[in-house]
């Protein structure tokens, strides 16, 4: 790998943190168009990082404490990951020329932007890269379709798992919406999800009187459910990385959010093809029980918003 004159960009996260994080590494690719950009990110993203035209290659870094940059020293570092201390800790022990993060205490000697809790995550990154005198075009979410085929073509796709509890809407409320929308026969509704969700996956099926052969979870690689989300009729999931692959792909969805507002990791409120519910509650993201904003939001309300988002067929993007 050639380093001699590589621009490190450091987001060792999930899916949806990698999707937010596009028009910022867009503007980084416009800004040195010359340096090889290398993001530091998980082996597991390969295939959707395989999809930004901003990457040049991909450095596997399962997350912090993980980077090993084989070379000489990078001319930047940019912190994409998170305000440290850990993840600057990471970068600087590259030995960069220069270094763009947020500002942290622990790295009193290293300038950076002051850090808000109050910004959209897409925001976030481009305020960063903004700092460095960089412009940055927030709507630049977009990615190409994958080149696989979708193992379920105009399907909806619903995802019922969620990282934590509190962002998981009850699996029989899920169950009701998907067998009144498998009852029309007017799209195929399959389930996705993590090997960990499949019998999460396979219960709501069996609940909504759908097939094991309707159930994906954990059937799927990061290609084919890209390939999947983008060629899918509509997507129903929560604030999920899927979510963030439907903004990618410009896919129809009906996004369920709860603990965390919309505001701070929702799809562009411009992007018509996106339908988001959430009862204005805010909450821990993380807790073990559902969160109460979340259950508010009722299976009627949400079969509507889904019937609603199938008969506009807003194309996709």
């Amino acid at each position: 790998m050639a380093v001699s004159s590589a621009v490190l960009v450091l987001r060792a996260l999930g899916i949806g943190d990698l999707l937010t994080a596009v028009p910022a590494l867009r503007a980084l690719r416009a800004a040195y168009p010359d340096d090889r950009l290398v993001l530091a990110a998980p082996e597991g993203l390969r295939d959707l990082v395989e999809l930004i035209d901003a990457v040049d290659e991909l450095l596997p870094t399962a997350g912090l404490g993980d980077l090993a940059w084989p070379g000489p020293p990078p001319r930047l570092a940019v912190n994409l990951h998170g305000s440290g201390p850990e993840s600057l800790h990471d970068l600087l022990a590259t030995d960069p020329a220069e270094v763009l993060t947020h500002q942290h205490p622990d790295f009193p000697d290293v300038a950076g932007l002051a850090w808000r809790d109050d910004l959209h995550e897409v925001d976030r990154w481009c305020r960063l890269v903004e700092y460095a005198h960089l412009e940055a075009d927030r709507s630049a979410l977009r990615l190409p379709v994958p080149p696989g085929p979708s193992p379920a073509p105009d399907a909806v796709v619903v995802h019922p798992g969620a990282a934590f509890p509190a962002r998981r809407w009850p699996p029989e409320r899920f169950a009701s919406v998907i067998a009144a929308l498998a009852a029309t026969g007017e799209h195929r509704v399959v389930l996705t999800g993590s090997p960990g969700e499949r019998d999460l996956a396979l219960s709501i099926a069996e609940a909504a009187g759908l097939g094991d052969d309707a159930v994906l979870a954990g059937r799927t690689g990061l290609a084919e459910l890209a390939a999947l989300v983008a060629g899918a009729a509509l997507v129903v999931c929560g604030d999920t990385g899927v979510g963030h692959l439907a903004t990618a792909f410009g896919t129809p969805s009906v996004l369920l959010f709860g603990p965390t507002p919309p505001r701070l990791w929702g799809p562009p409120p411009s992007a018509r093809e996106h339908v988001v519910l959430w009862a204005g509650n805010v909450g821990d993201p993380h807790g073990e029980e559902p969160d109460g904003g979340l259950l508010l939001l009722g299976e009627e309300r949400v079969l509507a918003a889904t019937r609603s988002a199938l008969e506009a067929r807003v194309a996709h993007g």
